[in-house]
């Protein structure tokens, strides 16, 4: 079981199930939403539990962002399909996550270099890089 929360505490949330690779995304609605590029991974919703109150942002016609109402910490990404991305920095020391890949690299920030560590680069959205499900 791998725990997570925000700065506060006032949310928290545990993920007991099988987590996705981490996955970079450059595009501008994670800088504008983070302050810099979002790292994420993503869990089947029904293996995530969320203790306290979420904050939720649609940003888009596809997808909504949630943060902690008390501190403002970004936690989740939640789009259609069977899983639910959970912002890395958000996890209490995960074991055994690694970067997989980064996406909409087209669109990353100027003030910074992509990592050199090896993980598949995608100029925009990449369905083979991430596990969003569509219904």
């Amino acid at each position: 079981m791998i725990h997570g929360g925000c700065l506060s505490g006032a949310v928290t949330f545990t993920v007991e199930g099988p987590m996705r690779p981490v996955i970079a995304c450059h595009c501008g609605q994670c800088r504008k939403s983070s302050g810099n590029y979002v790292t994420a991974t993503s869990a089947h919703r029904d293996h995530v539990e969320i203790t306290g109150d979420v904050r939720w942002y649609v940003s888009s016609d596809t997808a909504r962002r949630g943060f902690c109402p008390v501190c403002g910490t970004p936690l989740f990404w939640d789009g259609a399909g069977e899983n639910l991305s959970i912002f890395a920095g958000a996890l209490d020391q995960p074991k055994g996550l690694q970067v997989a890949g980064h996406i909409y690299c087209a669109d990353k920030g100027d003030w910074y270099d992509l990592p050199e560590d090896g993980a598949r680069r995608a100029p925009g959205y990449d369905p083979e890089l991430t596990t969003m499900v569509r219904e």
